[in-house]
């Protein structure tokens, strides 16, 4: 069994629960539409209001719907994380999401290639040519199936799956959409539904990050020689591990080849320029739990208050501007040639997206691509180090 079948939680404070519910309900009346906001005016992580709904699947109301507010139910499923992704292939056309605080990332299509792995596999993943995931399973404590009906919206009911960390923060979400095999969800459902269905969630607290060594006790030389000598963008992570930095903090102290601060708008820029120009790029949104990948061509690119969009047929894109405080083009050598990417950060140096050309190991990446990257950079040296790009 999973170690993380073991999992047990107290029972949570039933009043809690009660107020939960009945902000959950004003709030609906009120309007709000987002969840994670909803708990957020209520001084709860979302995990924490979806579990307040959660009941017995044969129990009466308050569990029934709310006749002037739509109805929220949810109950929980087993922790069997690689046993219920491995099951998703059936469903069919969902929509998957993967959020993080500043930036939510959608994508519609079938669950394909799952490789979830056994208990001890760290790691899954779903490779599928649309819905495309690395999966940290350790991160991933809780789940629920969802029903929300919008009794003044006069729509069907919104079904989805719901993982959550054991802080109650989202990690990923499986939307059914209209074409989804509706016996093949709720064939899922009855397999995977947890046999306590207790209301309420005593969430941990969450995990700060971790303070950033001072830079003077980082070896910057070994650093950039590591930085130079890389081989594989997947490497990357583990160098900064071995020498103790932040993503960020790398960032600061490499060469300045490699690395260079870009205004904070440029996002909206590089998502306008591949517009522009079709040149099909990767999207790379992801929390603690889960990265979601976007590859393939963006078009509909719009701003909606503070939120920059993408409006895609199959892929949408949500990203708060307002929250990065930081953007920096980045350059890793590989065999295949220097990959670039743009990277954006929160103010806690949190990873908010990160962008990159198309590509597959073995192909450089897209000459289009580089120039878009490139054209980010206000140093003119840089420009000048114009890498050769055997499809230029």
């Amino acid at each position: 069994m999973n170690a993380s079948a073991e999992i047990e939680f107290d029972t949570p404070d039933q009043t809690r629960v009660a107020t939960l519910r009945e902000g959950y309900r004003r709030a609906r009346r009120a309007g709000a539409l987002r969840h994670r906001d909803i708990a957020q005016s209520l001084g709860a992580s979302e995990g924490e209001l979806i579990a307040a709904h959660v009941c017995h699947p044969a129990a009466p109301a308050p569990c029934g719907p709310d006749a002037d507010g739509g109805a929220l139910v949810a109950h929980r499923l087993q922790p069997r994380w690689q046993a219920l992704l491995a099951a998703l292939p059936p469903l069919g056309e969902v929509m998957a999401l993967t959020r993080n605080a500043s930036c939510v990332h959608e994508k519609t299509g079938c669950y394909e290639d799952v490789r979830a792995g056994d208990d001890a596999a760290p790691v899954g993943l779903v490779l599928g040519p649309a819905i495309d995931l690395r999966l940290f399973w350790r991160h991933w404590a809780h789940g629920y199936v969802v029903e929300e009906a919008y009794a003044a919206a006069g729509r069907p009911p919104q079904r989805s799956l719901q993982f959550y960390d054991a802080a109650g923060q989202a990690v990923h979400k499986v939307f059914a959409r209209a074409a989804t095999d509706r016996a093949a969800w709720d064939a899922l459902v009855r397999h995977f539904l947890a046999p306590d269905q207790r209301p309420g969630l005593n969430a941990q607290p969450a995990q700060p990050r971790a303070a950033e060594r001072p830079d003077a006790q980082i070896d910057v030389a070994a650093l950039r020689t590591g930085w130079a000598a890389l081989r594989d963008t997947h490497d990357f992570f583990g160098r900064l591990r071995e020498h103790g930095v932040s993503r960020p903090q790398a960032f600061r102290l490499a060469d300045p080849g490699y690395a260079q601060p870009v205004d904070v708008g440029s996002a909206r820029e590089l998502l306008n320029a591949a517009a522009a120009a079709g040149t099909p790029i990767m999207v790379f949104v992801g929390n603690r739990g889960t990265i979601q990948i976007h590859t393939g061509p963006v078009a509909r690119v719009e701003v909606i208050g503070p939120w920059l969009n993408v409006l895609d047929p199959g892929f949408n894109l949500h990203l708060r501007e307002d929250h990065v405080a930081s953007a920096w083009v980045v350059r890793k050598p590989t065999v295949d040639g220097v990959v670039t990417s743009l990277e954006l950060f929160d103010g806690d140096g949190e990873v908010l997206a990160m962008f990159f050309g198309e590509r597959k190991p073995g192909r450089p990446e897209l000459c289009a691509w580089r120039r878009i990257a490139d054209g980010l950079v206000a140093d003119p040296a840089w420009a000048g180090e114009r890498r050769p790009c055997a499809s230029c």
